[in-house]
């Protein structure tokens, strides 16, 4: 017959813990503390006592991280209510029954009182002293004061560690399950620490009721056995303190066990190693093993010293040493005394690696220190729920998920300073007021609010941080108060926008077109690679993002390139030819479909120069003289200021043949406009001139 796991119901231990054997062990515990026990059954008890100290000491050993065993500090406590219940319940038979004999007690009281201290109740109390000062004032201190430590500086670091998950969050290296799971093991880690800081009380306060328990047992046994059962001194105090002594080392064994356990999980590093192999990895060195072989060696060579057993020492030293550095050389990493000449060779500490200098992120956001609790969650930091509805948003006006945004601390800039990154490249950067708000005057506002005046950062208008206090004067006064973070978050929607063409890659085209190939598979293996190669029709898109233009309706993108596929165009006239295909999208963003679309022309005499000197350039493109741009750039400045004014946006038509290029020039100067060609202009729409340029 096999012998398994199963066969004597040890498959789910957890599950008989729980249906009966816990439960009932607790009431059974409770219970010693008032109904008196044979000696038989305390025999029992002392026994599983000592059983439960060894297996939690063993458990304690193999674990590879403190938290695999975080069950320890409710088990902690109910082994040392057992042992505390044991010695009330050894105490009332020593009391009552001590002057029959030795066995009075139990076996193990008599083996602890005859065999370990061997009768001689001095012996006893000098070892059980000593075992009392190992524990309690030197592991259980020690392991006590390592909790509290632990604790705090676990609790400290739970903001920081909160952040960096939110961080790989939004830089997409961890999905959202896993950073809930990382998030609920930084909460466990936290309550396992909170609660070992006062699990090791438990120990200690352990050692000091067996001294106590001690104590009573030798005076109460001395007045019992001498005026009530009428015993000599001398015998009286041979028969209790025998018994006192082998009870209260019973109890302060398994109480050592178990402070050595707490001691060995609080200090436990996480690794991915038990204790055993752990330290046996760490002091596996021959130059540490070697030079200890060499002092013993001398050491035995001493005359009048027990020189055998220093050469055997040294010896076996020796042989460690021998087998660690045989065993390195083999995996081929002996290790080698460093030479004080070699400078190129840096420590660890020093060494600087490539992900220290890189930063992989499309996009990232770095803030001042003063701005990091905008991110914590455990103090209702709201910028990355901002950030990913800003994605979210972004993503479905221009057709692709946008990249996660990585947020990050960054000690370099100043308090309250934020710069916004796309790439490499530093494309927005500002100061903002965490305990403010940013106040930007209204069209009724009459009465300034006093505070520090500044320039919006996403539009460049005049506004002013004030005070969380003076928020309701302000919005009293007629003037738009915006959140710290939706000052930032404005600002990166803003940048999103801008720098759409540069968001994208061949891996998030591919993504598109895996998508579309689901309704559409013909349409997408017919034209890519076929027709359009991956990067091409990349550079095409990012043509089309640049202008604003969404590239969601990938379809007709595909469709129109399928038509135009034998024209040999490069990828910006590409992008431009396929523009009137998308330009519904464009103006959709301008103004709804049931109101006029409102425009700004060019004057037609101004309209033929540029279309005469576009021309003569060639191949250079629009070539303006610097009178003429600066005059041109400035009316439409002025028109455009004066259309956000009334809140009202237009889109500048022109003629086809300067639109790109007109485009180019106008959009250094005014980002927000749009220019479409006429033959952008949809034929079932009202068109409403607001404006004409002149020249």
């Amino acid at each position: 017959m096999e012998l398994t796991a199963k066969s004597f119901g040890l498959n789910n231990l957890g599950g008989a813990l729980k249906v009966g054997v816990l439960p009932i062990g607790i009431l059974a515990v409770v219970a010693m503390m008032v109904l008196p026990l044979p000696s038989f059954l305390l025999d029992l008890f002392f026994v599983t006592n000592i059983l439960v100290s060894l297996l939690v000491l063993m458990v304690a050993m193999h674990t590879y991280r403190p938290l695999d065993f975080s069950s320890f500090p409710s088990l902690l406590l109910i082994a040392t209510v057992l042992r505390l219940a044991l010695n009330v319940a050894s105490t009332r038979v020593v009391l009552a029954d001590g002057h029959t004999g030795s066995d009075a007690a139990g076996k193990i009281i008599e083996a602890f009182g005859k065999f370990i201290i061997a009768s001689n109740y001095a012996v006893g109390i000098f070892v059980f002293v000593i075992l009392v000062i190992i524990n309690l004032v030197v592991i259980t201190r020690g392991a006590g004061r390592v909790s509290e430590v632990s604790a705090r500086f676990t609790l400290d670091a739970m903001p920081g560690k909160q952040m960096a998950i939110d961080a790989d969050l939004n830089a997409g290296i961890l999905d959202a399950e896993q950073a809930t799971l990382k998030r609920e093991e930084i909460a466990k880690e936290a309550d396992f620490y909170g609660a070992m800081d006062g699990a090791s009380k438990f120990v200690k306060g352990d050692a000091i009721a067996g001294i106590l328990i001690l104590a009573i047992n030798i005076i109460g046994g001395l007045i019992v056995g001498i005026t009530q059962h009428e015993l000599a001194v001398e015998e009286a105090a041979q028969t209790y303190i025998l018994l006192s002594i082998g009870d209260g080392l019973v109890a302060q064994i398994p109480s050592l066990l178990l402070a050595i356990a707490t001691a060995i999980i609080v200090t436990r590093v996480s690794s991915n190693q038990d204790m055993a192999e752990h330290i046996g990895s760490q002091i596996n060195l021959s130059r540490a093993w070697l030079p200890v072989s060499g002092v013993l060696l001398l050491i035995g060579l001493v005359p009048g010293m027990p020189n055998t057993l220093f050469l055997c020492a040294s010896a076996v030293a020796g042989l460690v040493g021998y087998l660690s550095m045989h065993s390195k050389r083999n995996a081929g990493t002996m290790d080698e005394e460093p030479s004080p000449s070699s400078e190129e060779e840096e420590s660890s500490e020093g060494r600087i690696d490539l992900d220290d200098v890189t930063d992989y992120s499309p996009i990232s956001i770095q803030l001042g220190y003063g701005l990091v609790g905008m991110v914590d969650d455990d103090t209702g930091g709201p910028l990355i729920s901002r950030v990913t509805g800003i994605r979210r948003e972004v993503s479905k006006v221009l057709g692709f998920v946008v990249p996660p945004v990585r947020i990050k601390d960054d000690l370099a800039l100043s308090a309250n300073q934020y710069r916004i990154r796309i790439g490499q490249t530093i494309v927005g950067e500002d100061i903002i007021y965490p305990d403010s708000f940013l106040c930007i005057a209204g069209d009724d506002v009459s009465v300034k609010v006093s505070g520090h005046e500044v320039k919006d950062p996403s539009f460049g208008m005049d506004a002013v941080w004030v005070k969380s206090n003076q928020k309701s004067e302000a919005e009293s006064k007629g003037y738009v108060v915006i959140a710290p973070e939706s000052v930032l978050a404005t600002h990166l929607s803003q940048i999103l926008n801008k720098f759409a063409g540069q968001l994208i890659g061949q891996d998030d085209v591919q993504v598109l077109l895996d998508n579309l190939a689901k309704t559409s598979p013909n349409l997408v293996e017919s034209v890519v690679p076929k027709l359009v190669p991956l990067h091409n029709l990349t550079g095409i898109l990012r043509e089309l993002l640049s202008e604003r233009v969404p590239v969601s309706d990938l379809r007709s993108i595909l469709e129109t390139l399928a038509s135009i596929s034998g024209r040999n165009l490069s990828v910006v006239d590409t992008a431009e030819a396929i523009r009137p295909t998308l330009a519904g999208l464009l103006i959709q963003q301008i103004a709804p479909l049931n109101q006029p679309l409102p425009v700004i022309t060019l004057d037609a005499e101004l309209e033929q120069m540029l279309i005469k000197m576009a021309r003569q350039s060639g191949e250079e493109g629009l070539v303006l003289d610097n009178e003429l741009a600066q005059k041109l750039l400035t009316k439409i400045a002025e028109v455009t200021q004066k259309l956000s004014n009334e809140g009202n946006t237009a889109a500048l038509v022109v003629s086809p043949a300067i639109r790109r290029q007109f485009s180019a020039i106008v959009r250094q100067h005014v980002e927000e406009m749009i220019v479409l060609a006429f033959t952008e202009l949809p034929d079932n729409r009202k068109i409403n001139v607001v404006a004409s340029i002149e020249g």
